[in-house]
Protein backbone atom coordinates (compact mmCIF):
# COMPACT_ATOMS: atom_id res chain seq x y z
CA UNK A 1 0.00 0.00 0.00
CA UNK A 2 1.14 3.44 -0.92
CA UNK A 3 2.22 5.59 2.33
CA UNK A 4 3.14 9.38 2.59
CA UNK A 5 5.87 10.38 5.05
CA UNK A 6 5.35 7.11 6.76
CA UNK A 7 1.69 6.30 6.61
CA UNK A 8 -0.54 5.16 4.47
CA UNK A 9 -3.79 6.69 3.02
CA UNK A 10 -5.82 5.28 5.33
CA UNK A 11 -4.33 6.54 8.07
CA UNK A 12 -4.11 9.97 7.06
CA UNK A 13 -7.84 9.81 6.50
CA UNK A 14 -8.38 8.88 9.94
CA UNK A 15 -6.09 11.92 10.91
CA UNK A 16 -8.14 13.71 8.81
CA UNK A 17 -11.07 13.02 9.92
CA UNK A 18 -10.64 12.86 13.70
CA UNK A 19 -9.11 16.58 13.70
CA UNK A 20 -12.22 17.98 11.85
CA UNK A 21 -14.81 16.36 14.05
CA UNK A 22 -12.76 17.57 16.87
CA UNK A 23 -12.47 21.19 15.38
CA UNK A 24 -15.93 20.74 14.99
CA UNK A 25 -16.54 19.79 18.30
CA UNK A 26 -14.66 22.52 19.66
CA UNK A 27 -16.02 25.25 17.71
CA UNK A 28 -19.53 24.82 17.50
CA UNK A 29 -19.43 23.22 20.46
CA UNK A 30 -19.35 26.59 22.65
CA UNK A 31 -22.30 28.11 20.72
CA UNK A 32 -24.09 25.21 20.91
CA UNK A 33 -23.68 25.10 24.85
CA UNK A 34 -24.31 28.95 24.92
CA UNK A 35 -27.43 27.56 23.14
CA UNK A 36 -28.14 25.00 26.01
CA UNK A 37 -27.80 27.59 28.66
CA UNK A 38 -29.96 30.55 26.96
CA UNK A 39 -32.87 29.89 29.15
CA UNK A 40 -30.80 30.56 32.41
CA UNK A 41 -30.46 33.90 31.54
CA UNK A 42 -33.53 35.68 32.23
CA UNK A 43 -33.92 39.22 31.15
CA UNK A 44 -34.58 39.75 27.57
CA UNK A 45 -31.11 41.71 27.29
CA UNK A 46 -28.92 38.90 28.75
CA UNK A 47 -30.18 36.81 26.34
CA UNK A 48 -30.10 39.20 23.47
CA UNK A 49 -26.28 39.92 24.38
CA UNK A 50 -25.60 36.17 24.71
CA UNK A 51 -27.03 35.24 21.60
CA UNK A 52 -24.88 38.66 19.98
CA UNK A 53 -21.94 36.89 21.37
CA UNK A 54 -21.90 33.81 18.99
CA UNK A 55 -23.75 35.88 15.94
CA UNK A 56 -20.76 36.18 14.13
CA UNK A 57 -19.41 32.72 13.86
CA UNK A 58 -22.20 30.30 14.91
CA UNK A 59 -22.74 29.67 10.64
CA UNK A 60 -19.38 29.34 10.06
CA UNK A 61 -19.16 26.61 12.86
CA UNK A 62 -21.40 24.07 11.10
CA UNK A 63 -19.15 24.43 7.62
CA UNK A 64 -16.91 22.04 9.89
CA UNK A 65 -19.42 19.48 9.99
CA UNK A 66 -19.83 19.61 6.51
CA UNK A 67 -16.06 19.45 5.64
CA UNK A 68 -16.26 16.67 8.17
CA UNK A 69 -18.92 14.50 6.30
CA UNK A 70 -17.18 15.12 2.86
CA UNK A 71 -14.21 13.79 4.23
CA UNK A 72 -15.56 10.88 5.87
CA UNK A 73 -17.06 10.26 2.72
CA UNK A 74 -13.88 10.21 0.50
CA UNK A 75 -11.76 8.51 2.75
CA UNK A 76 -14.00 5.58 4.35
CA UNK A 77 -17.02 5.58 1.77
CA UNK A 78 -18.18 2.47 3.06
CA UNK A 79 -18.45 3.75 6.45
CA UNK A 80 -19.89 6.92 5.09
CA UNK A 81 -22.93 4.71 4.12
CA UNK A 82 -23.11 2.44 6.79
CA UNK A 83 -23.31 5.48 9.26
CA UNK A 84 -25.36 7.08 7.80
CA UNK A 85 -27.92 4.32 7.07
CA UNK A 86 -27.90 3.71 10.52
CA UNK A 87 -28.20 6.62 11.71
CA UNK A 88 -31.16 8.14 9.15
CA UNK A 89 -33.43 8.59 11.59
CA UNK A 90 -31.18 10.32 14.14
CA UNK A 91 -29.85 12.40 11.71
CA UNK A 92 -33.06 13.56 10.19
CA UNK A 93 -34.22 14.97 13.29
CA UNK A 94 -30.18 16.84 13.63
CA UNK A 95 -30.91 18.27 10.56
CA UNK A 96 -34.53 19.47 12.05
CA UNK A 97 -33.47 20.95 14.71
CA UNK A 98 -29.98 22.46 13.20
CA UNK A 99 -32.91 24.09 10.87
CA UNK A 100 -35.10 25.42 13.70
CA UNK A 101 -32.37 26.89 15.55
CA UNK A 102 -31.08 28.65 12.58
CA UNK A 103 -34.75 30.22 12.19
CA UNK A 104 -34.75 30.87 16.00
CA UNK A 105 -31.02 33.28 15.52
CA UNK A 106 -31.89 34.67 12.82
CA UNK A 107 -36.30 35.41 13.35
CA UNK A 108 -36.06 36.40 17.37
CA UNK A 109 -35.05 40.17 17.10
CA UNK A 110 -37.35 40.56 13.85
CA UNK A 111 -40.49 41.48 16.77
CA UNK A 112 -40.27 42.95 20.46
CA UNK A 113 -43.60 41.24 21.67
CA UNK A 114 -42.63 39.36 24.73
CA UNK A 115 -44.12 36.11 23.32
CA UNK A 116 -42.41 36.09 20.51
CA UNK A 117 -39.18 36.77 21.73
CA UNK A 118 -39.90 33.89 24.26
CA UNK A 119 -41.19 31.58 22.36
CA UNK A 120 -37.92 31.67 19.26
CA UNK A 121 -35.67 31.65 23.42
CA UNK A 122 -37.39 28.16 24.05
CA UNK A 123 -36.94 27.01 20.17
CA UNK A 124 -33.24 28.13 20.42
CA UNK A 125 -32.54 26.38 23.40
CA UNK A 126 -34.18 23.02 22.98
CA UNK A 127 -32.86 22.62 19.63
CA UNK A 128 -29.00 23.73 21.29
CA UNK A 129 -29.64 20.68 23.59
CA UNK A 130 -31.28 18.44 21.21
CA UNK A 131 -27.96 18.36 18.81
CA UNK A 132 -25.81 18.17 21.50
CA UNK A 133 -27.45 15.28 23.09
CA UNK A 134 -27.72 13.46 19.22
CA UNK A 135 -24.38 14.22 19.03
CA UNK A 136 -23.51 12.44 22.13
CA UNK A 137 -25.98 9.27 21.30
CA UNK A 138 -24.26 8.80 18.05
CA UNK A 139 -21.19 9.06 19.38
CA UNK A 140 -21.56 6.40 21.91
CA UNK A 141 -23.07 4.15 19.34
CA UNK A 142 -20.08 4.26 16.83
CA UNK A 143 -17.75 3.68 20.08
CA UNK A 144 -19.75 0.75 21.36
CA UNK A 145 -20.66 -0.48 17.83
CA UNK A 146 -23.60 -1.29 15.82
CA UNK A 147 -24.82 -4.57 14.41
CA UNK A 148 -24.65 -4.86 10.61
CA UNK A 149 -24.15 -7.71 8.23
CA UNK A 150 -22.07 -9.22 5.84
CA UNK A 151 -23.23 -5.91 3.39
CA UNK A 152 -22.35 -3.34 6.00
CA UNK A 153 -26.01 -2.61 6.08
CA UNK A 154 -27.66 -1.84 9.57
CA UNK A 155 -29.58 -4.66 11.35
CA UNK A 156 -31.42 -3.03 14.59
CA UNK A 157 -34.05 -0.32 14.79
CA UNK A 158 -34.02 3.39 16.18
CA UNK A 159 -34.78 2.32 19.29
CA UNK A 160 -31.56 0.02 19.62
CA UNK A 161 -29.52 2.89 19.51
CA UNK A 162 -31.68 4.74 22.33
CA UNK A 163 -29.33 2.37 24.71
CA UNK A 164 -28.11 3.12 28.34
CA UNK A 165 -24.55 3.84 26.98
CA UNK A 166 -25.49 6.32 23.92
CA UNK A 167 -27.28 7.97 26.36
CA UNK A 168 -24.83 8.59 29.14
CA UNK A 169 -22.71 9.61 26.04
CA UNK A 170 -25.10 12.38 25.40
CA UNK A 171 -25.67 13.90 28.31
CA UNK A 172 -21.68 14.04 29.00
CA UNK A 173 -21.20 15.75 25.67
CA UNK A 174 -24.30 18.05 26.26
CA UNK A 175 -22.16 18.48 29.98
CA UNK A 176 -19.02 19.61 27.86
CA UNK A 177 -20.73 21.82 25.74
CA UNK A 178 -22.53 23.41 28.13
CA UNK A 179 -19.29 24.26 30.60
CA UNK A 180 -17.63 25.28 27.12
CA UNK A 181 -20.15 27.44 26.23
CA UNK A 182 -20.21 29.15 29.53
CA UNK A 183 -16.35 29.64 29.25
CA UNK A 184 -17.15 31.65 25.84
CA UNK A 185 -19.69 33.70 27.12
CA UNK A 186 -17.72 34.72 30.25
CA UNK A 187 -14.90 36.05 27.58
CA UNK A 188 -17.84 38.10 25.60
CA UNK A 189 -19.69 39.57 28.56
CA UNK A 190 -18.81 42.04 31.19
CA UNK A 191 -20.87 42.84 34.43
CA UNK A 192 -23.17 41.54 36.09
CA UNK A 193 -23.97 39.06 33.21
CA UNK A 194 -20.40 38.21 33.61
CA UNK A 195 -20.92 37.04 37.17
CA UNK A 196 -23.62 34.71 36.69
CA UNK A 197 -21.66 33.22 34.08
CA UNK A 198 -19.17 32.31 36.21
CA UNK A 199 -21.59 31.01 38.68
CA UNK A 200 -22.76 28.93 35.37
CA UNK A 201 -19.51 27.60 34.47
CA UNK A 202 -18.94 26.53 37.74
CA UNK A 203 -22.08 24.42 37.88
CA UNK A 204 -21.38 23.48 34.34
CA UNK A 205 -17.86 22.04 35.09
CA UNK A 206 -19.35 20.00 37.91
CA UNK A 207 -21.96 18.66 36.04
CA UNK A 208 -19.69 17.68 33.24
CA UNK A 209 -17.26 16.17 35.88
CA UNK A 210 -19.85 13.54 37.37
CA UNK A 211 -21.24 12.79 33.68
CA UNK A 212 -17.46 12.10 32.65
CA UNK A 213 -17.02 9.97 35.55
CA UNK A 214 -20.51 8.47 35.02
CA UNK A 215 -19.14 7.70 31.23
CA UNK A 216 -15.80 6.04 32.28
CA UNK A 217 -17.95 3.82 34.72
CA UNK A 218 -20.40 2.75 31.61
CA UNK A 219 -17.27 1.94 29.14
CA UNK A 220 -16.25 -0.11 31.92
CA UNK A 221 -19.46 -1.88 32.06
CA UNK A 222 -20.60 -1.64 28.51
CA UNK A 223 -17.04 -2.00 27.01
CA UNK A 224 -15.19 -4.27 29.03
CA UNK A 225 -12.60 -4.74 26.08
CA UNK A 226 -10.97 -1.07 26.51
CA UNK A 227 -9.39 -1.83 29.00
CA UNK A 228 -7.17 -4.37 27.40
CA UNK A 229 -6.15 -1.50 25.32
CA UNK A 230 -5.07 0.73 28.19
CA UNK A 231 -3.17 -2.05 29.60
CA UNK A 232 -1.56 -2.87 26.39
CA UNK A 233 -1.03 0.59 25.90
CA UNK A 234 -0.24 2.29 29.55
CA UNK A 235 0.17 5.72 28.33
CA UNK A 236 -3.70 6.09 27.29
CA UNK A 237 -4.25 6.66 30.65
CA UNK A 238 -3.08 10.19 30.36
CA UNK A 239 -6.10 11.37 28.22
CA UNK A 240 -8.72 10.48 31.43
CA UNK A 241 -5.61 12.15 33.99
CA UNK A 242 -5.35 15.15 31.30
CA UNK A 243 -9.11 16.06 30.83
CA UNK A 244 -9.62 16.01 34.66
CA UNK A 245 -6.36 18.42 34.88
CA UNK A 246 -7.69 20.66 32.05
CA UNK A 247 -11.51 21.03 33.83
CA UNK A 248 -9.42 22.17 36.97
CA UNK A 249 -6.71 24.65 34.78
CA UNK A 250 -9.93 25.84 33.53
CA UNK A 251 -11.61 27.08 36.22
CA UNK A 252 -8.54 28.36 37.95
CA UNK A 253 -7.68 30.70 34.83
CA UNK A 254 -11.55 31.62 35.38
CA UNK A 255 -11.28 33.21 38.69
CA UNK A 256 -7.82 34.52 37.90
CA UNK A 257 -9.66 36.72 35.21
CA UNK A 258 -7.82 35.10 32.37
CA UNK A 259 -10.63 34.41 30.20
CA UNK A 260 -9.35 33.86 26.95
CA UNK A 261 -6.41 31.14 28.14
CA UNK A 262 -9.55 29.72 30.44
CA UNK A 263 -11.72 29.19 27.13
CA UNK A 264 -8.52 27.53 25.27
CA UNK A 265 -8.36 25.31 28.13
CA UNK A 266 -11.89 24.14 27.57
CA UNK A 267 -11.47 23.43 24.11
CA UNK A 268 -8.41 21.00 24.90
CA UNK A 269 -11.32 19.07 27.72
CA UNK A 270 -13.33 18.59 23.97
CA UNK A 271 -10.50 17.81 21.81
CA UNK A 272 -9.03 15.11 25.13
CA UNK A 273 -13.07 13.73 25.36
CA UNK A 274 -12.93 13.12 21.53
Amino acid sequence: MATFLGLDYPTWWFLVVGAVFTGYAILDGFDLGAGALHLFFKKDESRRIALNAIGPVWDGNEVWLVIGGGALFAGFPEVYATIFSAFYIPFMLFLTVLILRAIAIEFRSKETMTWWRKSWDIIYSISSITIAVLLGVVLGNIMQGIPIDKDFEYQGGFWNLLNPYSIITGVTVLALFMMHGATYLIMKTESRLNAKLRVLAKNTSRFFVISYITLTMATLIYLPQTTDKFRENPYLFTIPVLTILTIINTRRLLEKGVYFKAFLSSALTSALLL
